[in-house]
């Protein structure tokens, strides 16, 4: 297994326990980006990736990412084929009554991730990646 490889994979294993707080593995300047979905849009920096994702995270209970595979692109890009488990806090709506498979770009240099783009549409990732499922 790659070096980048081990760092997703040790990133993933405390989004699938629900930890989203580390970030030790960012770059200063990581660009965090919600590709699609309902709150399009980027930021640079950790405390901007922190909020951005805080955000997002925040209006669920329980939630969890859980991966379903990973494929290395090339030397500095891993995508990770996911979906999320958790619960709506204001309307009590499961995610595992959404039928949503999600992908997360991870673009890592210097043994640190200089990019993370999270797709709710597992799709698009892979048309944007000119990629088959």
């Amino acid at each position: 297994m790659s070096e980048n490889l081990d760092l997703v994979h040790s990133i993933n294993a405390a989004w699938e326990r629900g930890d989203f707080s580390p970030a030790e593995w960012a770059h200063d300047e990581i660009e965090f980006v919600f590709a699609d979905g309902p709150e399009r849009g980027s930021s640079r920096g950790v405390a901007a990736m922190a909020e951005a994702w805080g955000a997002a995270v925040v209006a669920w209970e329980k939630i969890r990412v859980v991966v379903d595979g990973y494929q290395e692109l090339d030397p500095e890009r891993v995508l990770v084929l996911c979906h999320s488990t958790g619960r709506a806090r204001s309307r009590g709506l499961d995610l595992g009554q959404i039928e949503q498979s999600e992908a997360i770009l991870f673009t890592i240099r210097g043994a640190k991730l200089v990019r993370l783009a999270l797709y709710w549409d597992r799709d698009r990732a892979l048309a944007d990646l000119g990629l088959k499922e």
